[in-house]
């Protein structure tokens, strides 16, 4: 006796994977044509007189100024001022956008969008053509992006891009717990201490990113 709803799960299992390839073709063909770029994270709840908002506008600038494009989730927030930043050097302005419940919108500032309605091909997209990565303070969506991409490179899936976390302020609790909790107890090594610079200057995330070795090139390859 054949169970349809097997069947109808098994049909729709074999779409998904059609969506999923879709995704990331689009996403591969689009940014493979890019150029450098530099990956900006933060939480969509940052308002616009924020000093954060302001921080991040000025990395951004700095980033176009040093010949980069600049890659964000595409919402609000610190993602709106990074595009933002990058829009007013006439830089290029990528947002990559992705579908939720309570509807995200693009912000006005994009001015390249790709739209994803799954979180793993936008994660993929985010590194895959970068050449560094700045971390603006957040919530679980940003912690959850820092970590993804510390492992990537503590575990060699990407060379090892320059990753800034700005906000020494918002930063400090969290590498205290992780040196007194996490590397004391030997769950990383000392030197996965080094694999992130911690700084409140837009000038020195930016020198960190110029010196990495894969400053301007495509960095990932997800082997």
């Amino acid at each position: 006796m054949t169970n349809n709803n097997s069947s109808v799960v098994g049909n729709d299992d074999t779409w998904r994977i059609f969506r999923i390839m879709a995704e990331f073709v689009e996403g591969f063909e689009t940014l493979s044509r890019v150029g450098p770029c530099v990956t900006i994270f933060g939480s969509a709840r940052t308002s616009k007189n924020d000093p954060y908002y302001r921080l991040t506008a000025e990395v951004a600038q700095l980033a176009v100024k040093d010949g980069f494009g600049v890659i964000t989730g595409g919402g609000p927030g610190i993602m709106d001022a990074a595009n933002e930043g990058a829009a007013l050097a006439n830089g290029k302005s990528i947002g990559l956008n992705i579908q939720l419940p309570f509807e995200q919108m693009p912000n006005p500032h994009v001015k390249l969008l790709l739209n994803f309605r799954h979180f793993f091909c936008r994660k993929v997209m985010f590194l895959k053509y970068t050449s560094g990565v700045i971390i603006m303070p957040g919530g679980f969506g940003t912690l959850d992006e820092m970590f993804e991409t510390l492992t990537l490179i503590q575990t060699n899936k990407i060379i090892r891009l320059p990753l800034v976390l700005m906000g020494s302020v918002f930063w400090q609790g969290l590498f205290e717990w992780i040196t007194a909790a996490v590397l004391t107890n030997a769950y990383i090594d000392k030197d996965d201490l080094s694999l992130f610079t911690i700084t409140d200057d837009p000038k020195e995330a930016m020198a960190i990113i110029n010196k990495g070795d894969g400053a301007r090139k495509v960095v990932a390859n997800f082997d």
